[in-house]
């Protein structure tokens, strides 16, 4: 419990910052999750008996870290998910990738598949049974040699839709051994970040806007820190 960030609460909502290499939810590897956590936090902090509830309103990869929110009530979890499903939830990402993409700056457009069996996702035709439409827009911060530094905003919230896309058009991402990002990278973490997330308060209705940026001291995010520290303070 002692290692939950929390970027903000009140009794509708938490801000927590997800750990990379923590799962979102629980799974069948019975690993701790933030979910866990969070629950563990409210029912120690506020002394609350019994089962906690805890909403879980969207998710990132094991490998991905930053900001998540969840609701501390059923009414705000229905009213963020409908938030979500409007497309009125703004999710942005760092990430840093392999080369440099063609465009500096770009719409990507794919149908995506999930095998579940082996927990990886595949880029296939429109019209194959099960794919499911994904769309993101990035914008190419500073490259270097063989990496850049990417802002990627996703538009539809697909399985690994980020890792996927990216390494579609030849620029995996860092340290991604399941989508041939690690070629440079084996034995760092995942080089993607939720590092903005913006929702209107499901009781107040004010805008909330969240900004934590990726450990800047760390490889591969050193390289890039002063493109880092600027943007957290656009």
């Amino acid at each position: 419990m002692e290692d939950l960030k929390i970027l903000y609460e009140d009794n509708h909502i938490i801000v927590v910052l997800k750990p990379q290499n923590v799962l979102s939810q629980g799974d069948e590897t019975t690993d701790k999750s933030l979910l866990d956590m969070v629950k563990e936090y409210i029912k120690t902090t506020y002394n609350k008996p019994g089962n906690v509830y805890v909403g879980l309103v969207h998710r990132l990869d094991r490998p991905t870290g930053g900001i998540m929110v969840f609701a501390k009530t059923s009414k705000a979890a229905s009213r963020l998910t409908e938030q979500l499903k409007a497309k009125k939830f703004i999710k942005k990402y760092l990430a840093i990738v392999l080369g440099t993409p063609k465009y500096k700056a770009s719409r990507l457009e794919h149908f995506l598949k999930k095998d579940t069996q082996n927990n990886i996702v595949k880029v296939v035709p429109r019209g194959v049974e099960g794919a499911k439409q994904a769309v993101l827009q990035y914008k190419t911060l500073d490259s270097l040699d063989k990496v850049s530094l990417v802002e990627v905003q996703i538009l539809t919230g697909r399985s690994h839709q980020i890792r996927v896309q990216m390494s579609q058009i030849g620029n995996p991402i860092f340290g991604d051994a399941k989508y041939n990002g690690d070629t440079l990278a084996k034995g760092h973490n995942l080089a993607l970040w939720a590092y903005e997330l913006s929702f209107v308060h499901p009781t107040t209705q004010k805008p909330m806007l969240f900004k934590c940026m990726p450990p800047t001291d760390v490889v591969p995010w050193n390289v890039f820190e002063k493109e880092i520290l600027l943007k957290q303070n656009i």
